[in-house]
């Protein structure tokens, strides 16, 4: 999804959930959708639970992997 997309679709308001990434015309934060996929949600329990369409799952994920792409990582220390 290019940037001008997620600009459509994802927002950011100090006066909206703190001024964290929300879907465009709802309350509904990124890291909501996000984490209830990573949660084992599938794609239709996503849309039911939270009234939101596929496109907006989709730019969701694709917000999430843009961030991911412009962070720096540090590798996990791993349990001995």
């Amino acid at each position: 999804m290019k940037p001008n997309t997620l600009n459509k679709a994802i927002t950011i308001n100090a006066e909206i959930q703190h001024g964290k990434p929300v879907l465009k015309g709802t309350r509904i934060p990124v890291a909501i959708i996000i984490g209830s996929l990573a949660g084992g949600m599938t794609y239709e329990e996503v849309i039911q639970e939270y009234a939101v369409t596929q496109q907006q799952i989709l730019a969701s994920l694709a917000y999430f992997a843009e961030l991911l792409n412009q962070e720096t990582i540090y590798p996990m220390e791993q349990a001995s």
